[in-house]
This record gives structure tokens, C-alpha cells and sequence, in this order.
């Protein structure tokens, strides 16, 4: 009886469409497709000062500027200075080494000891996040601006540190207001 069914249904798929309205029209060609960019965020590698410039905003000094091939002074020679104290620290138990380079700061390191620079912090993301940038590259994670549809626009996605910080990624809590009061309802 089955295999009847199923000759049958399938003697229904192969000719055309019994009401010619209902025929598939040629592939529609999708034209070039356009660049997905993303963003390039101006905080990574820098931390920010106590200085402010004259728009109020605080003063960033580049991390290399102390801990770069071509600082001045050892990077060490500065652990008891107090100016990392606005540095929040709360990414697991991991210590430093576990994503900067040990001799350059300036510069990041994968699980297998590769270098990799700042710019390219994503990568080091995705090596422990790895759920979170599967829905990042599916789109459900990390925010868009542009066209879904690339045929028709280009589009331009968010970095991992645009939402969260990289030394606390965890997103602050926050409590949710109340609904909307519907005027218009009567009770």
C-alpha cells in the first residue's frame, strides 16, 4: 500500500502543473552582491586616560604606548602604577596571558600560540565563544545595520567589544520598566 502512495505522489510531481497560472517562472538572477563590513571599533587597544579632551570625552593612550616592542619602559616596571585602576577585570579566572602576548601587549595570541593583532580580536573571541559567533555569522548575534538581502545593499556588523567590554564581556543587568499604559483601554 505504501509503495503505491508513493509511485503515486510521486507521478503527481512530474509533469507541469495542472492550472498553467501556477507554473514556476524562470531563476530570477541575483545581481552582484554586495561587502559586509565590520566595524572597526577605535577603543581596541587603547585604554582611557584621566585626561579629557574638549568635548568632555576621556583621552585614550594606546596600550602599546607602555607595553609595545617600542616602549620606553619594561611593562612591568609599571605593574604598581595606578594607571590601570578604571581596567575592570572580570572575563572568567583567566589572567592576562591567556589572550595578550606575554612579550608584546600590544598584541593578542590564539589557543595555539599565534600572534595576532588587535585588530583581529574576533578570532580570539570566536575561539571560546564559539555559540555566540556561530549566531553572530548566521546574524542572530551582535547587531546589523544595511540590507539582509546583499543582492540589494551592502551591510555593516558590529564587533564583539562595540557591545561588549573585552576585560568584562559579561552585558550589566538591567531591570525592565513597566509596560506601556494602554489609554485607550477600559478596565
Amino acid at each position: 500500500m505504501f509503495a503505491l502512495l508513493a509511485s503515486l505522489g510521486a507521478l503527481g510531481c512530474v509533469g507541469d502543473f495542472a492550472d498553467p497560472s501556477r507554473a514556476m517562472g524562470p531563476a530570477v538572477e541575483s545581481g552582484p552582491a554586495h561587502p559586509t563590513t565590520i566595524h572597526a571599533p577605535t577603543t581596541l587597544g587603547v585604554v582611557d586616560s584621566d585626561r579629557i579632551d574638549v568635548n568632555g570625552t576621556p583621552i585614550g593612550v594606546a596600550c602599546e604606548t607602555c607595553h609595545g616592542p617600542s616602549a620606553t619602559e619594561s611593562w612591568a616596571a609599571r605593574e604598581g602604577d595606578d594607571f590601570h585602576t578604571g581596567v575592570e577585570v572580570e572575563h572568567g579566572q583567566l589572567p592576562c596571558d591567556s589572550c595578550h602576548d606575554r612579550e608584546d601587549r600590544s598584541l593578542l595570541h590564539l589557543a595555539d600560540g599565534r600572534s595576532l593583532a588587535m585588530a583581529d580580536a574576533m578570532q580570539l573571541c570566536a575561539q571560546c565563544h564559539g555559540p555566540q559567533f556561530r549566531d553572530y555569522q548566521r546574524g542572530s548575534h551582535g547587531g546589523m545595520s544595511g540590507y539582509w538581502d546583499l543582492a540589494r545593499g551592502p551591510r555593516e556588523r558590529n564587533h564583539c567589544v562595540d557591545c561588549h567590554a573585552p576585560h568584562a564581556p559579561p552585558v550589566p543587568r538591567v531591570n525592565p520598566l513597566p509596560p506601556p499604559v494602554d489609554r485607550g483601554a477600559h478596565p
